[in-house]
């Protein structure tokens, strides 16, 4: 069964001098102001197209990262993910970095590289990433 999320923004002004507001409806979790300082310059209680990005691909990676090591019959304890989206004015989205940290009873740190480098892989988020570089840093605690 596909499932359709939305979301909507509502911009008024110039790129330079206008806001928006972001509201998440599939879920109605929330509404989020965004402005184009807080896109370029970075601005706090203000959120961007990036940091939204980023808090796709970190759920969709825990998804993905829970998911493989389950299957393999070694469910996580906990999985941890930070995803970094930058983004340079002019360029556009230049990357994803994922800082991940898990805690995955009887895996050694070679067998967690694996998994988190096939999670990355398959994670749908990264798929739809796929024309910038996406960056892993895994930790087993």
């Amino acid at each position: 069964m596909a499932v359709t999320s939305e979301a909507r923004t509502t911009w008024q002004g110039s790129l330079i001098e206008g806001s928006g507001k972001t509201s998440l409806l599939s879920s109605g979790a929330g509404s989020f102001d965004v402005t184009w300082a807080a896109r370029s310059e970075g601005q706090t209680g203000v959120t961007n197209p990036e940091e939204l990005l980023g808090a796709a691909h970190s759920a969709c990676y825990s998804m993905a990262l829970s998911n493989a090591l389950a299957g393999a019959g070694m469910p996580p304890t906990s999985v941890e993910v930070t995803a970094a989206v930058t983004f340079v004015p002019g360029e556009g989205v230049t990357g994803s970095h994922l800082l991940v940290m898990a805690s995955v009873p009887g895996l050694d740190e070679a067998g967690f590289a694996a998994f988190a480098e096939e999670a990355k892989v398959s994670c749908p988020i990264s798929q739809a990433l796929a024309g910038i570089p996406i960056t892993l840093e895994a930790t087993l605690q």
